[in-house]
């Protein structure tokens, strides 16, 4: 896990190693000023050498003026190595839950996963940076310090040797109740971003039912837990620094006390004495700073194992060793003895399915809720890997193709269609990137969206909203069926692409849906039996699977399940 995350160093090695070198001539500066200290007092001042008190103190401004240009470069350029790092992890993580397969996305929530998205990985930025910085430099001074304490008087250094141990010793003893505390505290985060998300996006829904209160109340438990989650780790960090806190306080002390009887012994001189004093304190400032590194490090490691543990996942859906690139397809279609169950369901959702569907033809799935139509859609661009059996597109089993390939040669409509926040034209643009700006005029016109787009004030640049907020379902529907017009599929799933919709709209639908299905296997899951009046054949879906088979006719003949359907809704 930690490899990983120093791996991130790598590209900004150049910036990370200045910044470790300002620090360490920081250091060096700041150790610099007891050695004149103990100069000044115990031979400038009582031999009244005053050009050399001058010509010191000259030398000492121009070198604190070129400590604030090192102090820049760690503040400033130092944050710039961390914000870049926070931005190469960011993008990798934003790769890899782009690449997982929707079973995690079944089992996570939104909120979540934005958590670790900006939230962790801002911890990790500082402490990318702070950390290195600030344990380097506390190592320097450190030992710095030790060093003249050792050579002025081995009595105060052995003192403060034994203070630095036992601070040390508290310190790590105290750092696991302080990383089980932001651990709980990032967990409660990302559970308040899950709530605000969810009730963010459903504001419509719960106003519609008078549910404000109802969202509150389920807002404040999670905020509560938040709040608590915090108390627990200000908790751990208030024990963790009240008590170095009392130990360095009673290290000064002790260091007084000695360091005074050793003056009035005239054991030691008063400038030693007060360089000592200096370099003690030169202890302790870097012991403050990896006190507080500590702290830094544990709202960080939270968040590196937040991050690594989705960096871990192995999607079970990938691509073959040898992948065969699906270039061209045909466009047959085989089901061979699949069955399929969910990963933590024991109940199959259908068993021994077998179906074929030939080359340009169409065929509809017709079937009580529940019997497997959508999960039948979602296998063929393998969505879901088959529990057993496989589908065959062309002969070949889908899993021996490479998955993009697969993908991009199977269009999807479906009845709950997603709108990203941006205009309309990026919005139909979403089915081929690469595509001009007249083939996303073609593909709306097709489409029956371009006449109403053109009604806009802003045309293609109109913004869509939230969601699509700003659009009516039948022009959702027809931005979608845009898109897969400009991505020109030879496989096409449409999924209750009209069931939602009023007889006005469904019938400008059903006929770009129609121009659409040309020349291409076609899918069509519907509700509306009147849509699948002209497929090639239709399948009857119950739980033992395929009940019935044929075309709208044989089918109303036959006066079985599809015809008393049929009958129903007339």
């Amino acid at each position: 896990m930690y490899k990983k995350f120093i791996s991130y160093y790598r590209n900004h090695i150049g910036l990370f190693i200045i910044d470790m070198v300002a620090a360490l001539l920081i250091a060096g500066l700041d150790l610099l000023f007891p050695l004149v200290t103990e100069t000044f007092i115990d031979d400038y001042i009582p031999n009244r050498n005053l050009r050399m008190m001058i010509t010191v103190a000259i030398v000492l401004f121009g070198l604190y003026v070129f400590k604030i240009i090192l102090d820049v470069i760690v503040n400033y350029w130092g944050h710039i190595m961390g914000t870049r790092i926070e931005h190469d992890m960011r993008a990798d993580l934003f790769k890899k839950i782009e690449n997982l397969n929707f079973s995690y996305f079944d089992d996570n929530k939104t909120g979540v996963i934005m958590s670790r998205l900006v939230g962790d990985l801002r911890d990790i930025a500082e402490m990318s940076h702070h950390v290195p910085e600030d344990i380097f430099i506390s190592i320097i001074m450190l030992s710095g310090s030790l060093f003249f304490l050792h050579r002025y008087d081995q009595r105060l250094f052995l003192v403060a040797l034994g203070f630095v141990i036992i601070l040390l010793i508290f310190s790590f003893l105290r750092r696991k109740a302080m990383l089980k505390g932001f651990r709980k505290v990032r967990v409660e985060h990302a559970e308040i971003n899950s709530q605000i998300e969810s009730s963010i996006g459903g504001i419509r829904l719960s106003q519609s039912f008078t549910n404000e209160k109802y969202e509150y109340k389920k807002f404040s438990k999670n905020n509560a837990k938040f709040r608590n989650s915090w108390g627990g780790a200000y908790r751990a960090m208030t024990i963790f620094s009240t008590g170095n806190d009392f130990l360095i306080n009673v290290f000064n002390l002790s260091i007084l006390l000695i360091g005074g009887y050793l003056l009035y012994t005239g054991s030691i001189t008063t400038g030693v004495l007060t360089s000592s004093i200096l370099y003690i304190n030169y202890t302790i400032q870097p012991i403050r700073r990896f006190i507080n590194s500590i702290q830094q490090i544990q709202t960080g490691v939270a968040g590196i194992e937040r991050f690594y543990e989705i960096m871990q996942i192995t999607p079970e859906i990938q691509n073959p060793a040898n992948p065969v690139i699906l270039a061209n397809p045909q466009g047959n279609i085989e089901f061979k003895n699949v069955s399929f169950k969910y990963d933590k369901s024991d109940k199959y959702v259908f068993s021994n399915l077998d179906l074929k569907i030939s080359r340009g033809h169409s065929i509809g799935l017709v079937g009580k809720t529940g019997v497997g139509k959508t999960t039948i859609s979602q296998l063929i661009p393998r969505f879901y890997d088959v529990s057993e059996g496989e589908i065959l597109i062309d002969g070949l089993n889908i899993k021996e193709y490479d998955l993009y390939s697969l993908r991009r040669n199977i269009g999807h409509v479906q009845q709950d269609v997603y709108i990203f926040y941006g205009t309309i034209g990026d919005n139909i643009l979403y089915g081929n990137p690469d595509a001009t700006f007249e083939e996303v005029i073609e593909a709306a016109k097709k489409a029956r969206i371009h006449d109403f787009i053109m009604t806009l004030e802003d045309g293609y640049d109109t913004l869509t909203g939230e969601r699509g907020v700003k659009l009516s379902g039948g022009q959702k529907q027809r931005i979608a069926i845009a898109r897969v017009f400009l991505k020109n599929p030879p496989i096409l799933i449409l999924d209750e692409a009209t069931s939602s919709l009023d007889n006005i709209t469904e019938s400008l639908v059903q006929e770009a849906l129609e121009i659409l299905s040309v020349g291409r296997t076609t899918i069509i899951i519907a509700h509306r039996l009147t849509t699948l009046k002209n497929v090639d054949e239709i399948i009857v879906l119950d739980e033992t699977g395929i009940n019935e088979r044929g075309t709208h006719q044989e089918l109303v003949y036959n006066n079985g399940y599809y015809a008393k359907l049929y009958k129903s809704m007339s």
